[in-house]
């Protein structure tokens, strides 16, 4: 611990020099302000004693040229005159702390623990600067790889709705081509692939990249059913406030959705169209979607059609955590209704 002790007694400045010598310090003698003053301004230094009477420029003074250096050491204030005026003043001007002298010399072991307590107090001082300013840097750094991350996401995602799109119109024109049996099949796998990629074009539009809310995915994905079909009487409604739900959920959910949708366009009304309905409810922690329609309903319990599509409900209930029942009190014609836990903050919508 580098010391400079500036006191224009030499004497003492000797015997302070020894004293604090024994306790580990390394201790630099100035006998005037002006040159204390230099030779802060050529070494560094841990801290300073400085004494309060001298010729010329008091303590005071000094201490007041000292603090207007860049970045100035810790100041702890001698003075041989017990009056608290002076002490106070001190520390107004800057100082650390202050010690007054004493005839027997007992001040020095003060001085030793106030200086040692002056460094101690800057080395904390500079170790939280520096933990502040590592942990602003590493915020930096963190939201530079989160808004790099939230862009290739969003590229990604791009590019899977795009490919996923591609897919879908390769099956249109297969479909176009085929014979009825062939062209039905390609046409409900071209509409689950819209299932899916109506997920993707969700998210490259939401505000996190990884969620969507389900009410306005539902919408599009109708939207892209009704064009496909011949624009069928198909309504949306959503009851209350919608909500977010993940990536693979939203897949899950409108793969359902879908398949119910086929199913109700091919047996619902054997005799042209009829309305179908699709109504998203959020109650508590549970979301709701039904698809009814008016048709010819079910011929007992279960959906008609038990063969691929509804294989491909039971498995998507898994994935979104949920269920898919056939609603029995639901008299004219058929209504699922699709239940689902809610874990993603509502989103309000007009």
């Amino acid at each position: 611990m580098r010391i400079l002790y500036i006191d224009d007694d030499p004497v003492l400045s000797r015997l302070v020099q020894k004293t604090l010598g024994r306790e580990g310090f390394s201790v630099s003698l100035c006998h005037s302000p002006q040159e204390g003053l230099s030779a802060i301004g050529e070494g560094r230094f841990d801290a300073i004693a400085l004494d309060h009477y001298m010729p010329g420029q008091d303590g005071l003074e000094t201490l007041e040229a000292i603090q207007k250096l860049d970045r100035p050491p810790p100041v702890v204030y001698v003075t041989g005159s017990s009056e608290s005026r002076l002490a106070v003043a001190a520390l107004k001007a800057g100082a650390t702390d202050y010690v007054t002298k004493d005839v027997q010399g007992e001040f020095m072991s003060l001085l030793g623990a106030a200086l040692r307590s002056a460094i101690d107090q800057v080395r904390l001082r500079q170790e939280r600067e520096r933990a502040v300013q590592d942990l602003a840097q590493a915020l930096e750094r963190a939201e530079r790889l989160a808004a790099d991350r939230e862009m290739l996401l969003r590229e990604v995602t791009h590019r899977v709705a795009n490919s996923l799109q591609v897919i879908a119109s390769i099956l249109q024109l297969q479909a176009s081509g085929a014979d009825d049996s062939a062209r039905k099949v390609l046409l409900e796998a071209r509409d689950r692939v819209f299932a899916v990629a109506a997920v993707h074009r969700r998210l490259y539009d939401s505000e996190d990249g990884m969620s969507v809310p389900v009410s306005v995915y539902l919408d599009g994905l109708v939207d892209e059913i009704r064009r496909s079909h011949g624009d069928p009487d198909i309504s949306i409604r959503a009851d209350g406030p919608t909500v977010d739900i993940g990536a693979d959920r939203a897949v899950a959910l409108g793969i359902i959705v879908t398949e119910l949708l086929l199913n109700a366009l091919k047996y619902a009304y054997p005799d042209g169209q009829g309305p179908i309905r699709i109504t998203f409810r959020h109650a508590g922690e549970e979301g709701e979607v039904a698809v009814e329609d008016d048709g010819v309903g079910l011929s007992g319990s279960g959906v008609k059609g038990s063969g691929l599509g509804m294989r491909i409900v039971s498995g998507m209930a898994s994935t979104l955590r949920g269920s898919v029942q056939h609603d029995q009190q639901h008299s004219h014609g058929t209504r699922h209704v699709i239940r689902f836990p809610v874990d993603a903050p509502e989103r309000r919508v007009a």
